[in-house]
Parts: structure tokens; C-alpha cells; sequence
């Protein structure tokens, strides 16, 4: 895919231990990190006055260092997202960065914490995140080239799973910060 798009899904699922363990099997295990997420909206230009949210403003910062996101979700006529724009780059002094943000009007909406673990199989990396406040996530992202769009490869992801065995697949299409701010508006999609 392109370096600025971004195609990935965020699930839960009924049974996670098939996963856990076709992946000790045949995916290559990349790293476990902490990661603390700090979510920003302009004060001029509310990201979460529209629904669902498409834009977020993010400062990261794990054990390996910190960065700066910006992602903006393309969704289609029934709010469901595919894929999105993102621009990413690493920062030295993070706690500056927030007083820089601050100073500009913006604020921090929503702290997501999570331990996670990642591994490559094949064109996807698999993440097994354990979020605070909200439990056990899998996050699958595609990297690499392909000729289909978007919403093929999130489906080609969403048989990978059945074909593991994990029983039911919850989907929503809001993240972390949206289900933490507003749990009872994620719009979730099983399979």
C-alpha cells in the first residue's frame, strides 16, 4: 500500500486462543511493548462533533521512544471504515509536544493504555493488545502491495480468522478512544 494508508482492523474474539497458538506456530514474533496513547481534538475544529469521529490527533509513547499521528478514516454510507490517511513521524520530548499542543488549543480527550504483542505472518501484522479499561483486542494490519481494494483485504483478514478458528469476530469501526469516550455509540459488526 501506499507509505500514508493505512488498512488495518480492530476486532474481538469469542475464542482467542487458536490464534495464540497458530501464531507461536508460523508467525514470526516481532515485540511485546507498552503503549500510552494520548488522544488530542482543536478546540476550533472538534474531531468528535461528527459521528462517527474520522479524525484523530495522536502522541505516543513507548518504551522505544514517541511519535506523533494523524489519521483520517475514510468511511463509507454505513459509517464502516476500511482504511485511512496517516501521517507519522518520531518526536524527541513528548511532554514539550503536549505543551506545544496546548498552548495551540488543543485538548487531550482520552488516555488509551495497552500492552501488546506483535507478530508478521505473511502480509499482516497481528497484534494481541490488551487495552486498559476495555480488555482484549486483535488488531490486524495489512502491509505490502496489492491490486484490491480496501475493503477486500479487511475481508480477506476477517476469513484469516475463521479459517484460525476463533469462533464469533467482533468488529467495531470507532477505536480505543472512541469506545472509552462514548461506549454506548460504537457501531459493531460480527462475523
Amino acid at each position: 500500500m501506499a507509505k500514508n494508508i493505512e488498512i488495518e482492523i480492530q476486532v474481538q474474539l469469542e475464542n482467542i486462543r487458536p490464534l495464540k497458538s497458530f501464531l507461536n506456530k508460523k508467525a514470526k514474533f516481532l515485540r511485546q511493548s507498552r503503549q500510552i496513547d494520548y488522544y488530542y481534538t482543536p478546540v476550533h475544529r472538534n474531531f468528535l462533533a461528527k459521528y462517527p469521529a474520522v479524525e484523530w490527533l495522536r502522541l505516543r509513547k513507548t518504551d522505544k521512544g514517541c511519535s506523533i499521528n494523524y489519521k483520517y478514516w475514510h468511511v463509507d454510507e454505513e459509517d464502516r471504515s476500511h482504511y485511512s490517511d496517516e501521517y507519522e513521524s518520531s518526536i524527541d520530548d513528548i511532554d514539550q509536544l503536549k505543551l506545544i499542543l496546548q498552548a495551540l488549543n488543543f485538548k487531550q480527550i482520552a488516555i488509551v493504555d495497552k500492552q501488546r504483542q506483535d507478530y508478521k505472518y505473511r502480509s499482516y501484522i497481528i497484534s494481541i493488545c490488551q487495552v486498559k479499561k476495555l480488555g482484549e483486542f486483535v488488531e490486524i494490519e495489512f502491509e505490502g502491495k496489492t491490486t484490491k481494494r480496501p475493503v477486500e483485504i479487511t475481508k480477506d483478514m476477517i476469513k484469516f480468522l475463521k479459517i484460525v478458528g476463533v469462533g464469533k469476530i467482533t468488529r467495531n469501526y470507532n477505536g480505543y478512544p472512541f469506545i472509552l469516550l462514548f461506549p454506548k455509540k460504537v457501531k459493531y459488526e460480527e462475523f
